[in-house]
C-alpha cells in the first residue's frame, strides 16, 4: 500500500474488509480524497488480477472529490474463497461491498469494472439497486460462450471440454455456472450501465458488448477503435476520462 500512496494525490488510504455470505474474508482499499463529496466509486478487476491493477483508475476520481474501494475478488489476492466462481458468488460480494460503502457515510455509489469484474459489476446490478451508475469495460455476455472462445481447439471439442467441465464443477462442487448470465442480468437490471469495449479485443470480442447493448435500451455502447482487451484507458485516455465521469455525473 505505501508505494501505492506516494503515487497518488495526497488522500486517506484504509485496509478494509467484510466476511463474504459463504465465510470468506474478503480484503480492499479504501481511499478518501482530502476534499471528499461523499461520492464513492468501486473498482473492480479482471480475472488473475488484483486490486494492485484495478487502482491504477483511483486517481481520476480521486481528483473530482470521489473515494475509491478498490478490493481484491475471491480467490484473488489478499482474499479468501476457495474457488473463483465467474460471478455465481462473486455478484453477492459486490453487493455486500456496495452495503459496506452505504455504512461508511457514502451518499451515491457507483462501479467501474474490467473484463470479469465487468460482467460480475453488471450481474450485481441487477440483485439489487445499489449502484447510481456503473461503466462496465470489455465484459462477456456469456460465460460458456466466452469460455469456449478462448479455447484453440476446434468447436465441437471445445463445447465438449466447456460443458463438460461446468457439469463436473455442479456435480462435485454445487457451483452451477448455468446461473450466472450478465446478459439475463442485464435484461433485468434499471442501473444505468455504460458499456465500452475495444474494437480490437482478442480475448472477449466486442460482440459480447454488443449483445448487452441490445439487451437494455438505457445502456450506452462505447467502441474504441484500435484498443485491446481492457485497454480503451491507454488508447483514447482523455476520452475515457471524459466519458467514465460524465456518466457518472450525469446519473
Amino acid at each position: 500500500m505505501e508505494g501505492y500512496k506516494r503515487r497518488f494525490a495526497p488522500a486517506d488510504w484504509e485496509a478494509v474488509s467484510i466476511s463474504a455470505r459463504d465465510g470468506a474474508q474478503l480484503r480492499a482499499w479504501f481511499i478518501r480524497p482530502k476534499e471528499y463529496s461523499g461520492r464513492c466509486v468501486a473498482v473492480l478487476h479482471g480475472i488473475s488480477d488484483s486490486r494492485s491493477g484495478s487502482v491504477g483508475f483511483a486517481p481520476m476520481f480521486l481528483e473530482r472529490g470521489y473515494a475509491v474501494l478498490a478490493p481484491d475478488s475471491r480467490g484473488h489476492g489478499e482474499s479468501g474463497g476457495e474457488f473463483v466462481t465467474y460471478g455465481l458468488l462473486e455478484r453477492y460480494d459486490v453487493v455486500d461491498w456496495a452495503h459496506w460503502l452505504k455504512q461508511s457515510g457514502c451518499t451515491a455509489i457507483y462501479g467501474l469494472g474490467e473484463s470479469l469484474g465487468a460482467s460480475v459489476l453488471i450481474e450485481a446490478t441487477a440483485i439489487e439497486p445499489v449502484f447510481e451508475a456503473a461503466v462496465a469495460e470489455s465484459p462477456y455476455s456469456d460465460l460458456a460462450d466466452i469460455a469456449e472462445y478462448r479455447l484453440t481447439a476446434p468447436a465441437f471439442l471445445s463445447k465438449a471440454i466447456v460443458r463438460g467441465g461446468m457439469l463436473y464443477a455442479r456435480l462435485s462442487y454445487g457451483l452451477d455456472f448455468y446461473q450466472t448470465s450478465p446478459l439475463r442480468a442485464m435484461a433485468q437490471t434499471r442501473t444505468p450501465i455504460l458499456l465500452i469495449h475495444g474494437l480490437k479485443d482478442d480475448k472477449t470480442p466486442p460482440r459480447h458488448s454488443q449483445a448487452l447493448a441490445c439487451a437494455n435500451r438505457g445502456a450506452e455502447l462505447w467502441l474504441v477503435p484500435g484498443a485491446g482487451h481492457t485497454g480503451a484507458a491507454a488508447t483514447a485516455p482523455l476520452e475515457f476520462r471524459r466519458r467514465v465521469l460524465a456518466w457518472f455525473i450525469e446519473h
